[in-house]
């Protein structure tokens, strides 16, 4: 065998490390933002595209079953999952504007949006910040490269350093998770 499987999880462990070296603040303060938002009564939405689209539906099931404890329900929704909606809209008026629309009709001030986008330059993610910022909608984002338009868009942007797609989403994921271990110490039973 000319690879190596196990280089992927080296790959995984130096990506992460240097994350945890350059990240540590903006994760305690997404953190911060998510407890503040749940406390509040507010909902956290999650969305994004194609693996991100599949992180947004893990991220919000996390929520509202259960993470590491037993909790009461925390009110989240993936804009990723209603395919009535996503189809309708697509069709109707074009993918851009598919999140914005479901936010716009559940969404309210005080709420939090969690966008998921290696790229940080999705239209209908672009779209969907500009949307949340003019109903009083906190947004943070998880990107990678350079942020791309999320960079400046959004209230809080986190940038994992690496160019590559697949160890942007696993770093995504284990910052979601960690945030999920704050709340669930935070809010609890």
């Amino acid at each position: 065998m000319a690879i190596d499987p196990a280089t992927h999880l080296d790959d995984l462990a130096a990506t992460a490390a240097r994350a945890a070296t350059v990240l540590r603040p903006q994760i305690a303060e997404a953190a911060r933002r998510t407890v503040d938002t749940l406390r509040n009564g507010g909902t956290i939405f999650f969305c994004g595209n194609g693996g991100s689209a599949a992180d947004a539906q893990h991220m919000a099931a996390e929520y509202v079953v259960r993470y590491r404890k037993n909790r009461q329900a925390l009110r989240s929704i993936a804009l990723t999952t209603d395919t009535s909606i996503l189809t309708a809209h697509a069709n109707d008026f074009g993918y851009e504007a598919v999140f914005s629309r479901q936010l716009e009709a559940l969404g309210r001030a005080g709420d939090l949006l969690m966008i998921h986008t290696t790229s940080g330059t999705s239209p209908n993610c672009i779209h969907v910040v500009r949307t949340a910022k003019s109903m009083g909608i906190t947004t943070v984002c998880l990107t990678a490269r350079d942020g791309g338009d999320m960079k400046t868009l959004a209230d809080l942007c986190i940038i994992v350093p690496t160019d590559r797609t697949d160890r942007a989403q696993e770093i995504h994921l284990n910052i979601q998770h960690a945030i999920c271990d704050v709340v669930d110490e935070e809010i609890g039973v």
